[in-house]
């Protein structure tokens, strides 16, 4: 009954007329734009703040929306294909488990991988976890040392001064290459599956880490890229029933693992289209920003990005008070792993970008859904905010005024 209802729901999607989708669309079709003078019913109201319908999603990076054929191809391993995939006397668990080792095929198509090097996680940070304590765990014997980089995701990071409290010795530089010295070379590609073309064997990875909910699938899920040839060794960092193949034990959610198979299926399709449109997206959001504000730098190389992420530092304006003003634009600081502290994105320290400027940096992120009607609403609503700023700011009027800022030696009382 719940199906048949489902598939009476309408088929909407305004911006890609040229795609297909069917029932599931009508979850996430946009909402009609707010009006002019929004009445009490329309006004959303969530822990102190007041905004005008729901704000304008540009933070792409933290989290995606689901792709429509992705819950088309999740729903009915919810309601009818609903077995254990680790039943192995009846239909259920058969059909469960042939969908599973589908999804373990189209993520590895899109990496360039074996399937049998493929392992179901619940994320991208149970995948850090395993490679870099289950390597080192394993090896302990004759490997002791740990390289890494200050731009790693926090969840890497905490991983390698836990096992520095363990003996082991993290070193700030990376001087040599990983394949000659037979080092296992670990990657975080949850932030560049399905968005820049990965080929495992080509680039000498020897362990990944994956995300499905980056790649507009569901979130809760993700899988580990673990070589085969020449073999990497991990030790299991959870005791249980030995599911993937003793790698990760606990039942596979089918229906998740079905839904980041899909999801990595159709960013291998659409890849290359979703690239042009975005990189579209990202020169008229920065031109426009730009033509109308000064001051305003660009975090990071624009060539070496991936043009959805458009880190963007705005002078003598505080990020946090850009954030909070910009109450119907969903963006943020940077990663929503850190972002309840008020220190500056380390990322942005580790790059070379000054303090000062790394406080006032906003990330906006572009995805496949992103309009341009958004972007020009973006546009104007963070030129607003910026003027509004720094008309309050005597920082900027003194710079404004030719005052060498950095010169000035500051009182404290």
């Amino acid at each position: 009954m719940a199906r048949n209802l489902i598939r009476r729901l309408p088929i909407l999607y305004q911006n890609h007329p040229h795609r297909l989708f069917s029932s599931a669309t009508a979850a996430v079709a946009p909402s009609p734009s707010p009006s002019p003078s929004p009445t009490d019913e329309e006004i959303v109201e969530m822990k102190g703040v007041k905004v005008s319908g729901r704000p304008l999603y540009m933070d792409m990076q933290a989290t995606t929306p689901v792709d429509p054929r992705v819950l088309d191809a999740m729903l009915p391993f919810y309601l009818s294909r609903f077995g254990n995939p680790h039943s192995r006397t009846h239909l259920y668990g058969w059909e469960s488990e042939a969908a599973v080792e589908t999804a373990r095929a189209q993520v590895a198509s899109l990496i360039g991988a074996n399937p049998k090097e493929i392992f179901f996680t619940s994320g991208a940070t149970e995948c850090n976890n395993i490679s870099v304590k289950g390597v080192m765990r394993f090896y302990r014997d004759k490997k002791r040392h740990v390289i890494t980089t200050q731009t790693e995701h926090k969840c890497v990071l905490d991983s390698c001064r836990h096992l520095q409290q363990e003996g082991f010795e993290p070193l700030e530089e990376i001087g040599r290459i990983c394949r000659e010295k037979g080092v296992p070379f670990h990657t975080d590609g949850a932030q560049a599956l399905g968005k820049i073309p990965i080929d495992v064997e080509k680039m000498g990875i020897a362990l990944m880490s994956l995300s499905g909910h980056k790649i507009y699938g569901p979130k809760g899920v993700g899988a580990l890229y673990l070589r085969r040839r020449p073999r990497v060794r991990v030790e299991p960092q959870m005791s249980g029933g030995g599911q993937e193949r003793g790698i990760r034990s606990g039942t596979v959610p089918t229906p998740l693992v079905v839904g980041m198979g899909a999801a990595c299926e159709i960013a291998a399709k659409e890849m290359e289209y979703d690239t042009r449109r975005v990189t579209s997206l990202q020169e008229r959001l920065l031109n426009g920003i730009r033509s109308r504000l000064d001051e305003v730098v660009v975090n990071g190389s624009m060539e070496h990005r991936y043009p959805g992420n458009l880190n963007l530092s705005f002078a003598y304006v505080e990020g946090e008070s850009l954030l909070m003003g910009l109450k119907e634009v969903a963006v943020s600081s940077g990663s929503a792993c850190t972002s309840a502290s008020l220190e500056p994105s380390y990322v942005l320290r580790a790059l070379g970008v000054d303090e000062d400027m790394a406080h006032t940096s906003i990330r906006f992120g572009i995805g496949r859904f992103t309009t341009e009607a958004e972007i020009d609403r973006a546009i104007e609503l963070t030129v607003q905010q910026v003027e509004k700023l720094r008309n309050m700011s005597p920082l900027y009027e003194m710079a404004k005024a030719g005052i060498d800022l950095k010169s000035i030696q500051w009182a404290q009382h």
